[in-house]
């Protein structure tokens, strides 16, 4: 399904990374090489290794999660999440919300019990977290660049699933 989804996730990518959106990508990213990105997880997606949730408005893809599993005997009990992303436009409705139940509640079907997440520290989502009952496990400073190049911290969250 993820090769599928590949160009709307692109563009989501493209357009999150243009409003500002520290998610690995530098300004300029455009919707053929962000569609490449997506398309070059289908052999993780597939082994079982990621897993992507993608929420639609009709045609257009307007959000997406993913979990990314151990691969380590000693950490199959952790996965990380990763990749939470919202089209500006439909930002301020919840969905950010859905999609992290979503993914919390899946992790937890698929047999983990601790999730761990980074993002850009004093960003919305930094605030999502806290409010979506993740503890804060630290701040990391000049972690990574926001998509200007600018340094920025990052802060690392973990919640337990039961």
């Amino acid at each position: 399904m993820l090769l599928d989804h590949a160009d709307g996730l692109g563009d989501l990518l493209a357009d999150t990374v243009r409003s500002g959106a520290s998610l690995g990508f530098l300004a300029g990213l455009e919707r053929a090489e962000a569609s490449a990105w997506w398309r070059g997880l289908a052999v993780a997606v597939e082994s079982g290794g990621l897993a992507v949730w993608t929420a639609h408005d009709g045609t257009r893809v307007t959000g997406t999660v993913s979990v990314a599993f151990a691969d380590k005997p000693n950490g199959r009990h952790r996965a990380d999440l990763a990749k939470l992303m919202v089209h500006p436009s439909a930002r301020g409705r919840g969905l950010a919300r859905r999609l992290l139940a979503t993914a919390e509640k899946a992790a937890a079907d698929a047999g983990v019990t601790l999730l761990v997440l980074d993002t850009e520290t004093g960003s919305p989502a930094e605030s999502l977290y806290g409010r979506a009952g993740w503890t804060r496990a630290g701040t990391i400073p000049d972690y990574a660049t926001d998509p200007a190049g600018n340094l920025h911290p990052t802060t690392l969250f973990y919640k337990r699933l039961t």
